[in-house]
């Protein structure tokens, strides 16, 4: 992210021109607030015998053309001001999600999704209604300040001297509240954010929180965290009304100063009835923007706070830079001695070394928690930080463009997520496919008569609870068919089928010429595996075992084992 302009840019890039059409209208409104005021002063003049600038028809003329002016002011701003808003929020929320995209897959695991679902909800609500909006607002009323402060001076430098005065007292009042409320809108922020933290994990574990009986302590979790959410916006409203309350009172001291001086100069005969009246209505325009443009000071000082809150937490990522690889595996991927942990001193895989040769099946067996899906996680890049090598046609992996390196590979992974769109949108990510090339890879997964018997269009329903946990999975498979990467991973690809599902779509990626394929599985099928150039038995976090099916069953050792104990267990 370019941190010359960073996030707050995309508020007014493309949209100057709907910036400044509201600052426009903003401008009338406040001169015709202006003229409302001396044609207040004209006509109390007037009716009490004073001469005046203008007559009466000259008053009738003129404020039908504020009239005018009013309606064609609120046009302005119902035509402007939406506009604006619009499109500052669309592009600041779509560039932070372009930056979050960017993210690698490391680095995105390791964060809290909370952080981004409170940033572009709540956080991006407060940046509209407390700065963006009142932004105009704000401008409105330094505008009227200073023409109050004009017509002032025009009409008794005197009494405009004591207005000033008197006006100290909300001046004062400001600078002493007006640095409490940044704090408080962060803590808001942090708040909603383990609001939202919390009620994903409720909703997300409801089927686990049911079968465990843990409603109560599940409502406790969700309670202790709205209320300390509700708490916090309940503090930044006390500050709020705080502040008001202070600056009110300061206001009225200050306008019921300014009326009774300008009550007794009128008595003394110095200045009119209708200047009286004026100053009153112009001290209005003074205290106001006291009041206002310091409020509106710490919205903005408490937006942009939130603002490079997200933008440090988007900063935080792995540079997708490095080597442009071809999309093609020409020799091999070559894992030379490589190590890795999660936690220091434990590691997961150790030591590990094996060449992957283009265009060859490789299944991948071995217990739980001995490496596998990680190791396939290592070949797509999602951790740089093992030791050793890992070699892409002789490139190391470290150094590769990860958008480049997922060219070359994709993973069908174990945990599989849906988009609350049509069956068509989940299979093709969105990209456009010709029709036929969607259906046979679809047929390819297994998922065939789904497709005859609802169509693409059938809409998957959040997170695809309207399929079947096979379904799912099978989705899962045609997206990566569908992309046709010349290496082709799968992390237990089949273990949310049925047994004849599975064999038949393991052996649909076994058919495909072509392709490296790298297979997790637990089912130890023997006519599959043995369709399967090499078998790599992973245990502890080490190759224990390499081979054809027929040299490792021969062998009697570690393969052997899982064979007989998967026989036993069927």
């Amino acid at each position: 992210m370019k941190k010359r302009n960073g996030l707050r840019h995309e508020f007014f890039r493309k949209n100057r021109l709907m910036f400044c059409v509201v600052i426009g209208v903003s401008a009338l409104v406040a001169g015709l607030n202006l003229v409302l005021s001396v044609l207040l002063q004209q006509a109390i003049d007037l009716a009490s015998g004073v001469s005046t600038t203008w007559t009466l028809p000259q008053l009738i003329v003129i404020s039908v053309l504020v009239l005018v002016g009013v309606l064609a002011a609120g046009i302005g701003t119902c035509l402007a001001k939406p506009r604006f808003l619009r499109r500052a929020m669309q592009q600041y929320k779509e560039a932070a999600f372009r930056e979050l995209a960017k993210k690698g897959t490391a680095a995105f695991s390791r964060e809290n999704t909370s952080l981004y679902l409170s940033a572009l909800s709540n956080d991006a609500n407060s940046i509209e209604t407390n700065y963006l909006e009142k932004m105009f607002d704000c401008v409105v009323q330094l505008l009227l300040f200073a023409g109050a402060i004009a017509l002032m001076l025009w009409y008794n430098p005197f009494l405009t001297l004591v207005a000033a005065l008197f006006s100290a007292l909300p001046v004062i009042a400001a600078l002493l509240t007006g640095g409490k409320l940044a704090p408080a809108e962060q803590k808001v922020s942090q708040k909603n954010e383990s609001f939202v933290a919390a009620l994903r994990d409720c909703l997300s574990g409801f089927p686990v929180i049911k079968s465990m009986k843990a409603e109560q302590q599940a409502f406790r979790l969700f309670s202790e965290s709205c209320r300390s959410a509700e708490q916090a916006k309940a503090r930044r409203r006390g500050l709020n009304t705080v502040i008001s309350t202070i600056s009110s009172i300061s206001g009225a001291a200050a306008q019921l100063g300014v009326i009774l001086t300008s009550a007794a100069m009128a008595a003394a005969g110095f200045i009119t009835p209708g200047v009286v009246m004026i100053f009153v209505q112009l001290m209005g325009f003074i205290l106001e923007p006291i009041s206002v443009v310091p409020e509106f000071l710490a919205n903005r000082k408490a937006a942009l706070a939130l603002v490079k809150k997200l933008e440090d937490a988007l900063a935080i990522r792995t540079p997708d830079g490095g080597t442009e690889i071809p999309p093609v595996l020409r020799d091999a991927v070559e894992l030379r001695d490589v190590s890795f942990s999660y936690v220091e001193g434990e590691p997961v895989l150790n030591h590990l070394s094996v060449r992957l040769e283009a265009g060859k099946s490789y299944a991948v067996v071995g217990t739980s928690g001995s490496g596998k899906s990680t190791f396939l996680s290592l070949l797509m890049g999602s951790f740089p930080t093992y030791a050793g090598e890992i070699l892409v046609d002789g490139v190391e992996l470290r150094e590769i463009r990860l958008s480049s390196l997922y060219d070359l590979m994709s993973l069908i992974r174990q945990d599989v997520f849906l988009f609350q769109r049509s069956l068509r949108d989940n299979l093709t990510m969105f990209r456009d496919f010709p029709e036929e090339v969607v259906r046979q890879a679809a047929s390819l997964a297994g998922l065939g008569d789904l497709v005859a018997e609802r169509g693409l269009d059938f809409p998957c329903g959040e997170n695809g609870n309207a399929l079947s946990g096979g379904e799912r999975q099978r989705v899962s498979i045609a997206r990566s068919l569908l992309r046709k990467t010349p290496v082709l991973l799968a992390d237990e690809a089949t273990a949310a089928l049925d047994r004849e599902t599975a064999f038949r779509v393991t052996s649909s990626l076994l058919d495909l010429d072509g392709l490296t394929r790298v297979v997790v599985t637990h089912s130890l099928d023997e006519p599959l595996l043995r369709r399967f150039d090499e078998i790599l038995v992973l245990r502890g976090g080490v190759i224990e075992e390499r081979g054809a099916f027929d040299s490792l069953m021969a062998r009697k050792s570690c393969f052997y084992s899982l064979m007989q104990a998967g026989k036993t267990e069927s």
